[in-house]
């Protein structure tokens, strides 16, 4: 039986396209089970809902505070009864209400422990660095501090802006968190001393609870 994935997602959801476009192959071990956004405007939740996928959004305008939402958020995506979550551009911090409930990975567009945060294209140019790229982790009590499933790879050109150089970082991202996805359903992993290795016989166990990097904190 395919593992069940919830997507989260912020905006047009491009990361949560490719999934659901692999996830179509019966082999691919992973279904996509439902798409969740914190905004209404969130354009990704159109193409999932064209993809014949449950959506929810669960704005968070609408609550108190940000453990109200968290609950809230956890309440909505365990209705779906994911084996795993995905932040693919998800920009608001999970707290221990999800993470406490579920193993969450983040893709993040630099090689961390490097440029952490929500800008981390940005940071990456005005450092100077020659390469950079795009990381997938899994979300744990810091801002993108979480250990590392897989990285790859992004030379900085000449003349490189944000625009560009993210361009190409997302053009890599994508197959890494399309095959990540795919090898944890079908794999299984372990975590052990914040070293995660694929392929054991069963699923691993749900990280600490923590942070992935919001837009705008």
């Amino acid at each position: 039986m395919s593992a069940r994935v919830v997507v989260l997602i912020s905006g047009t959801g491009s990361n949560m396209a490719a999934l659901l476009d692999a996830a179509a192959d019966p082999g691919y071990g992973a279904g996509i089970v439902a798409v969740g956004a914190d905004r209404a405007s969130a354009k990704g939740i159109v193409r999932a809902q064209q993809a014949g996928v449950p959506t929810f959004t669960t704005p968070f305008s609408d609550y108190a505070d940000r453990a109200r939402w968290n609950t809230a958020l956890a309440e909505r995506i365990a209705e779906h009864r994911p084996d795993l979550v995905v932040s693919a551009g998800f920009m608001r911090i999970l707290g221990p209400e999800v993470l406490s409930r579920y193993p969450v990975i983040n893709i993040h567009p630099a090689l961390l422990p490097a440029f952490p945060g929500a800008h981390a294209v940005r940071d990456a140019l005005a450092y100077g660095v020659k390469v950079t790229g795009a990381t997938v982790h899994f979300v744990d009590e810091g801002v993108d501090t979480g250990p590392v499933i897989e990285q790859v790879t992004v030379r900085v050109e000449p003349g490189d802006d944000v625009h560009s150089l993210h361009e190409r970082i997302k053009a890599v991202e994508r197959n890494m968190l399309v095959g990540v996805v795919g090898r944890l359903a079908r794999e299984g992993w372990t975590l052990e001393d914040r070293h995660v290795r694929l392929g054991s016989a069963e699923p691993g166990p749900t990280p600490s609870t923590g942070n992935v990097a919001e837009e705008n904190r």
